[in-house]
């Protein structure tokens, strides 16, 4: 896939996942009643999750509009980041209770924590995140 067409594709994500997450919680509000449940959530176009890093595939939120989208192609993981930079993919693996990628010639990894380990003033009080480094951290409920 060429620089053009991931970009594009992240541009698209940006666009699309959004939309989809806002339409959701809207129908929900809208709803009314706590007594209907949401609809179930198909997992028939959903990997297989054979690794404790399959749970955290999906959207993770960070500061100033950037995130992190993990999603699986095969074995492998797609590792989708915006940045204050834009977005950048990336092919990661799984090696235990991390994800490994390469970023600018460097093996970088995911690894869960809490908003106190991303080392950021605006995730401090999060329970549910992913790190790659200190300073570069995204969460979720």
């Amino acid at each position: 896939m060429t620089r053009k067409h991931s970009w594009i594709i992240a541009l698209l994500m940006t666009v699309v996942l959004p939309g989809c997450k806002d339409r959701n919680q809207s129908a929900a509000r809208s709803s009314g009643t706590s007594s209907n449940p949401p609809p179930p959530k198909s997992t028939a176009a959903l990997p297989a999750t054979n690794n404790a890093t399959d749970k955290w595939l999906g959207n993770w939120s960070g500061p100033e509009g950037t995130y992190l989208v993990l999603s699986k192609n095969g074995d492998k993981y797609v590792v989708l980041i915006n940045s204050l930079d834009g977005p950048a993919t990336y092919e990661g693996t799984s090696t235990g209770e991390r994800i490994e990628f390469q970023r600018n010639g460097k093996t970088e990894s995911i690894h869960a924590g809490n908003g106190h380990d991303t080392g950021m003033k605006w995730l401090m009080d999060e329970t549910n995140c992913l790190i790659i480094k200190t300073g570069e951290g995204f969460c979720r409920d």
